[in-house]
């Protein structure tokens, strides 16, 4: 984790929030001359006042200066809360790209739940840091420095005891920050855990019911809960006591001051307007600095979030460079396997393959769970990169295309539809919102899906519950095929399209499927015999090695 006060890649990453940053300088500096004007003039005053006098300028001074303090103190307050919005969204574009950049594959290997709270709650975190510390380490940097300068002139000893001991503060804020950092870790750690595991018993429920397990695993959120709430008295514990600490330390600081001004005063040693000064700035030199100390510790999960936010973004997918100035292939184009080889971390899913597509084909897949077929597809969508070797399209490297652009010319039906919240027809138009209905209409019929929805309430317009809740398997893989169809794509990408349906449906979703293909390229991973009868190729891939077993231009092929 991050252990500096500002991390200055903020500035690098989230562009957008400089100008608020520099506002927010620029003010801290403001505050500091404001401080130092309040202090003088209610010295002259409170000096005249002793006499029976009103020193009417000191007074008018004092006000002018409190209402000054209060207007950029709301000011800070809205600048910091401005920057505290930018970067959040900034940071939460930035992961949303990244998990587009890399794929499912990264999104599964760090848990969706953690990464939704990372985005969520981690994130929101920001604002105390922003709107609460942020300010005040300025702050702490400019009313010590206009303070020093201001009691310099009036009494040079006093601003000597000033200069040594207000880095005892920072330093005793320092030891105990260490400490309130490593609770701060577990506490964010143990709240990423929380949420993953939470949406993943939310998502398997069905499943833990059946098998009598919800009760026990209602019992392990309890304990993971419990968990986070301990670590999180134990870093408010250590923030208390940095409290108590820098307090003390500030107040025999100011102390150290007051005792000889005070003897000096009675002595004759110093006048009562430059006593008076000394006192009212003394503590506002070590202000600042306490209360930055404090409020740092409610940031610290914040900066975790922060930390890890920027780690992620920047985690570069090996196919992530630059867009700007790149175009895609034309789907219609041979597709090329050259070497390539796809090693995850405990695992090589393909082993140096070299295979070639013509256009127009139609290549069936098998082959054993777990042998590398669907990594074969997710080469395709730009999901996964090879770790050796390339794959190429009408001869161009698809690590060098746009993937946006690559990917409009693919239409792609998985495994398992992933339907949102929402109408029917906004999860058909999912990859052609602008679809007009007429053509939305065709691509439903050419799916076999009109049965389907003539028998909804509400059409094309019923809404779906979360993933799909409402539909059936069969139905869902339908919406899938009805949104390839829209998609009107040259190259078409099928995952098993019949897995875990019925016999009805299988037919139906067959008979949409070779619609679909007729006249595309296409890649059918597929198990029944069914789907193999209208491939011209088939090919079999088993631990991470891809052999022909029939093509219907060169006949049987030979293992390669």
């Amino acid at each position: 984790m991050n252990r500096r006060p500002f991390d200055p890649r903020l500035l690098r990453r989230v562009p957008a929030a400089r100008r608020d940053l520099a506002v927010l300088a620029a003010l801290g500096g403001l505050t500091a001359l404001l401080v130092v004007a309040q202090a003088t003039a209610l010295a002259t005053l409170l000096a005249t006042a002793i006499d029976g006098r009103l020193h009417r300028p000191a007074l008018t001074g004092f006000l002018a200066a409190v209402a000054a303090r209060a207007l950029v103190s709301w000011a800070q307050g809205t600048v910091a809360a401005r920057a505290a919005a930018t970067v959040k969204a900034a940071l939460r574009a930035d992961l949303l790209r990244a998990v587009g950049r890399h794929g499912p594959t990264w999104v599964a290997g760090r848990r969706a739940g953690q990464l939704a709270t990372l985005a969520g709650r981690g994130l929101d975190a920001l604002d105390p840091y922003f709107t609460g510390y942020l300010p005040q380490l300025v702050l702490s940097v400019t009313v010590p420095a206009a303070v020093l300068a201001r009691i310099v002139f009036a009494d040079w000893s006093s601003a000597l005891i000033i200069a040594l001991t207000i880095p005892l503060i920072p330093i005793f804020g320092a030891l105990l920050g260490w400490q309130a950092q490593a609770a701060t870790e577990r506490q964010w750690r143990r709240l990423s855990l929380l949420g993953g595991h939470f949406l993943d018993m939310v998502a398997g429920l069905p499943t833990l019911r059946a098998f009598g397990r919800a009760r026990a695993q209602v019992d392990v959120v309890r304990r993971m809960a419990d968990g986070h709430r301990e670590a999180t008295m134990r870093t408010l514990r250590i923030a208390f006591l940095s409290a108590l600490v820098l307090e003390l330390v500030a107040t025999l600081s100011v102390a150290l001051v007051a005792v000889p001004v005070g003897i000096r005063l009675l002595g004759g040693g110093i006048t009562l307007s430059t006593a008076l000064l000394v006192l009212l700035l003394t503590p506002e030199a070590y202000l600042p600095l306490r209360v930055a100390g404090s409020r740092f510790h409610a940031s610290m999960e914040g900066l975790a979030a922060l930390d890890e936010a920027f780690t992620l973004s920047a985690t570069d997918a090996p196919t992530a460079p630059a867009t700007a100035g790149r175009t895609a292939p034309d789907g219609r184009g041979e597709i090329r396997f050259e070497g390539v080889t796809v090693a995850y971390d405990r695992t090589t899913a393909l082993r140096d393959v070299t295979l070639t597509i013509r256009p127009g084909d139609r290549v069936a897949i098998i082959g054993p769970s777990g042998a590398g077929k669907s990594t074969l597809l997710n080469l395709l969508l730009g999901f996964v990169a090879p770790t050796a070797g390339r794959v190429t399209v009408d001869g161009t490297d698809l690590a060098g295309a746009d993937p946006d652009a690559w990917r409009r010319e693919v239409a792609w039906v998985p495994q398992r539809a992933h339907l949102f919240a929402g109408s029917l027809a906004d999860n058909i138009r999912l990859g052609a919102p602008d679809t007009p209905d007429d053509a939305l209409a065709v691509a439903v019929a050419d799916a076999a899906l009109d049965e389907v929805v003539s028998a909804l309430p509400d059409g094309l317009g019923t809404r779906l519950g979360e993933r799909g809740h409402g539909l059936s398997s069969g139905q869902r893989q339908r919406v899938a095929l009805a949104r390839a169809f829209l998609r009107d794509a040259p190259l078409v990408l099928l995952d098993e399209p019949t897995a875990r349906l019925d016999s009805a449906s299988e037919a139906v979703v067959l008979d949409a499927t070779r619609r679909l293909v007729a006249g595309r390229t296409a890649l059918l991973v597929a198990h029944r015999p069914a789907l193999l009868a209208d491939a011209d190729r088939i090919l079999r891939v088993e631990d991470g090695r891809v052999t022909e077993l029939r093509s219907t231009a060169t006949g049987p092929a030979v293992p390669r």
